[in-house]
């Protein structure tokens, strides 16, 4: 059953790839990837090889409304030409309309009609019309000058204007079928402009089902001729008119009977070879190099007032578009939603200079066949679905590869490959084979798992039935922390209250405390009435395990007093609670009679952590910790209070009370801890003087405090009965 839905799977995605059925889905993911890759290894640099002349808001100030005028027009390409000296100029605008603001046809009406006897009027019409005449200006600044104009390509409407000679003639491919984009209509420039002009180029892309241009064809069929694109038309300027040579590749696509062209190649006079890869659409890949602005951008009023320095357009090639708002000529791109459309005939003109374009060869649904076969048949038959954790390291591996392997084509052979097939097939996989598992074949993990959530809290019982193979129940040793928490004077505190009032407190200062614990991925072992008993670091690891512990312990006595706050507005008594903590090696596991089970620890460290617990009023502390934990917690600042063996022990043990975060205490606090680290010094080399000293200016500051009296107690105790020359500062309890 697996099997079968696995191939079934992968048959889907396959038919996709050889074109027997299209998913649109997959397509659309394809783009989206696609344009991913073009942001990620795009250049962001400028290429200074090219400037953009914008017809912006401040030249239709300064120079007027558009259209203007053709001998301003004029003016500007032979400033252009002869000042600036620049090596090609295009035109991303069409001059479809001719020039009529001189007057001159009303004029050469009036010598014809009511002045055509006056000589002087005659003579003067003759000297002038060549100056009045815009449209032959504007053509003289055009002829013999390396200048390529724009026009469009439509599939519907009236035709317009004159178009350039086409690049090949009609019937170049005549026996073979190519995949080329075909047009009915054209809309050109004024038949003397383009006469004159170098040549022209359509402005045409190719537009994706989101609206997005990531092609432009550089070759499209217009009645039976073959007219190249606005970008090739430059490029072939640049080289002295270069012959377009289409190379036709070995391969074609499957079953299609369609010819592949792979390769434009322009051939030079002079017999140099220049070759533009081309994809099954005779269209160039639009090799973006960053954002917006990857071009410098000039004004076309400071180039016609001169306010541009000649050598900042020395030798570029030049297109004149507009940005002007009514003008503006934008486009959806894969790296903006609004992209000028000079800038998209710039990338193009780089990319060829560069030969950076990248391409999708005709054998790239053949390539992508082979992928999905090989990925489908390792990840059906061969991946290891039986472990999670495996099948997804295994399936992590197959996508990193799958990625790597199309990443290695984008970059080594500039090839445009589809990967989003394989990618959801390695997804589909995936998700149906660990579906399959879990209803299917995970039935005893899952019990398993909710065995443990008698025990564990049921966030740690989800990420354990991630992979329940690695946990057990069986008894073990294992270093872990401990917590013991219990309520000071809980009978007198009982006593004073009905029944339904003390349930209701206790339950209420249980759940906040257990919600704490839960928060730093503690373990709640048990309540013994008032008390809580938790541990950190089973089952689930937890390397951290003393440092949660702590802070777990701080976050409670804040928790108490938010709840105590509570209970005052109820009239109900506050709380206090004494915490010991401790880490260790313990024993952890299900543990208890054939009765009933409990999964705990027990241990000597276990112990000692319950001891500490009960130790914390007799110093006046609300939290006690052990050495040990001290010293795998760097993160929190702690006060040393004593060291002590307890009843049972003959090995002495440090215990320090955890103050806060470290570098979180306040300047009075950190005053108040270096003096009670010199009292302990003094103390603990019988300075029964300076120790008295420095705690008398202790208790000054701090009278409730305990700690400070119950050393008072000590160091007169000591004047009586002095420890003796061997005392190592320890304190011996009798009773636990």
């Amino acid at each position: 059953m697996r099997y079968s839905l696995g191939l079934l799977v992968l048959l889907v995605l396959l038919g996709h790839a050889i074109k027997s059925h299209e998913l649109s889905f997959v397509n659309a993911l394809d783009r989206l990837i696609y344009d991913t890759k073009v942001k990620a290894s795009m250049p962001q640099d400028i290429d200074e090889r090219i400037v953009i002349l914008d017809i912006d808001e401040k030249s239709l100030a300064e120079i007027g409304r558009w259209p203007w005028q053709r001998d301003r027009m004029a003016t500007l390409v032979n400033k252009l030409f002869d000042h600036y000296r620049i090596s090609l100029l295009g035109f991303d605008i069409v001059l479809a309309e001719p020039d009529v603001s001189s007057g001159l046809k009303i004029l050469e009406k009036l010598g014809q009609d009511e002045l055509k006897d006056n000589q002087q009027y005659l003579a003067t019409m003759k000297r002038l019309s060549p100056l009045l005449d815009y449209d032959k200006l504007f053509s003289a600044s055009l002829r013999n000058r390396p200048v390529v104009l724009g026009y469009y390509l439509a599939q519907e409407g009236v035709s317009s204007g004159a178009l350039p000679a086409p690049v090949l003639r009609a019937g170049a491919f005549s026996g073979r079928k190519i995949r080329i984009t075909s047009w009915l209509s054209h809309g050109g420039n004024l038949r003397e402009f383009q006469e004159a002009a170098t040549r022209g180029g359509h402005f045409n892309p190719i537009v994706d089902d989101d609206g997005s241009v990531r092609r432009v064809p550089l070759l499209a069929e217009y009645k039976g001729a073959y007219y190249e694109a606005f970008s090739l038309a430059m490029v072939r300027a640049l080289f002295d008119g270069a012959t377009v040579v289409p190379e036709f590749g070995e391969a074609q696509a499957a079953g299609s009977g369609y010819a592949a062209i792979e390769w434009l190649g322009l051939q030079t006079p002079r017999g140099n070879a220049h070759r533009i890869s081309v994809d099954e659409n005779v269209a160039a890949w639009v090799p973006y190099r960053g954002y917006q602005n990857s071009y410098r951008y000039y004004s076309i009023a400071d180039v016609l007032a001169n306010r541009i320095q000649p050598q900042l357009l020395n030798g570029k090639i030049v297109i004149v578009g507009t940005t002007a708002p009514g003008l503006r000529d934008f486009r959806t791109t894969p790296v903006s939603q609004l992209y000028p459309g000079m800038e998209v005939h710039a990338n193009l003109i780089s990319g060829m200079l560069d030969a950076s374009i990248k391409t999708k060869p005709p054998y790239a649904d053949a390539i992508e066949s082979v992928l999905l076969l090989m990925t489908g048949g390792v990840m059906i038959f061969l991946f290891p679905w039986r472990s999670p954790l495996r099948a997804t390291l295994a399936t992590l591996t197959m996508m990193a590869l799958v990625i790597g392997v199309n990443l290695a084509f984008w970059q080594a052979a500039n090839w445009v490959l589809p990967i989003a097939a394989g990618l959801l097939l390695v997804s589909a996989l995936f998700v149906l084979n660990m579906s399959y598992g879990y209803f299917v074949e995970s039935r005893a993990k899952r019990q398993m798992a909710e065995r443990f959530g008698q025990y564990v809290p049921p966030e740690l019982v989800q990420k354990m039935s991630l992979n329940p193979g690695s946990y057990s129940m069986q008894s073990r040793k294992a270093e872990l922390t401990v917590l013991f928490s219990d309520v000071r004077g809980f009978t007198s505190l009982s006593e004073g209250m009905a029944p339904e009032q003390l349930a209701q407190l206790m339950n209420e200062y249980l759940t906040a405390m257990t919600l704490v614990i839960r928060k730093h991925r503690g373990t709640l072992d048990k309540y013994i009435g008032d008390a809580i008993v938790a541990f950190w670091g089973a089952p689930m690891d937890d390397p951290q395990h003393a440092r949660n512990a702590v802070l777990a312990a701080l976050e409670m006595q804040k928790s108490l007093q938010d709840l105590n706050d509570t209970f005052r507005t109820r009239g109900w008594p506050e709380i206090r609670i004494g915490v010991g903590i401790n880490t260790g090696a313990m024993i952890v596991g299900d543990m208890g009679s054939s009765i009933r089970l409990a999964y705990t620890v027990m241990g000597d460290a276990v112990n000692l952590g319950a001891r500490l617990e009960g130790k914390t009023k007799d110093y006046g502390v609300s939290v006690m910790v052990g050495e040990s934990t001290r010293t795998s917690v760097n993160e929190v600042q702690f006060r040393e209070l004593d060291r002590i063996q307890v009843v049972g022990k003959e090995t002495s043990v440090t215990i320090f009370e955890p103050l806060g975060a470290t570098g979180e205490l306040s300047e009075s606090t950190a005053d108040e801890l270096a003096l009670w680290q010199k009292a302990l010094f003094c103390y603990r080399q019988q300075d029964w003087d300076q120790a008295e000293a420095v705690l008398a200016s202790l208790v000054r500051t701090q009278p409730a405090s305990r700690l400070y009296l119950l050393y008072q107690e000590r160091i007169a105790a000591f004047r009586t009965n002095p420890p003796g020359a061997g005392w190592n500062g320890v304190t011996i309890f009798d009773t636990k």
